[in-house]
């Protein structure tokens, strides 16, 4: 069963960017978008969705906001939050839940950690 990725991003630009190097560095993985935390908390209690990469800023309900939510009904799923509102206080209460903290503009050096970290958590290895 393929891994199913899901970024929360207001921009299209922003999620096809992403989508590009989340294929580059796991290519066996599917992303699929979502554009506001409403979105995104229907796709995660639909089911299906094993990591998830979150913007801070969006419309309506900021990225951590979102995050804890997700943690509270999935708490080992891999998240990340990112941003370029590179403030102490937001990466934090990021690390505070267990999420990762990515700063955009990324590339896929930047992003390869956490898919990394990701998929060893999905294979169980790590907690």
């Amino acid at each position: 069963m393929a891994t199913t990725v899901l970024i929360v991003d207001d921009s299209k630009f922003a999620q096809l960017v992403t989508k590009r190097m989340i294929a580059a560095i796991q290519p066996d993985w599917q992303c699929e978008p979502a554009y506001n935390s409403e979105e995104a908390m229907a796709r995660v209690s639909a089911g299906g969705i094993d990591v998830m990469l979150i913007d801070f800023n969006m419309p309506g309900e900021n990225g951590l906001a979102l995050a804890e939510k997700i943690r509270a009904l999935q708490p080992l799923m891999p998240i990340a939050i990112i941003t370029p509102n590179v403030q102490s206080a937001i990466i934090d209460r990021a690390r505070a839940m267990k999420a990762a903290f990515v700063a955009k503009a990324f590339n896929a050096d930047d992003l390869r950690g956490f898919i990394s970290g990701a998929a060893l958590r999905l294979r169980g290895k790590v907690a």
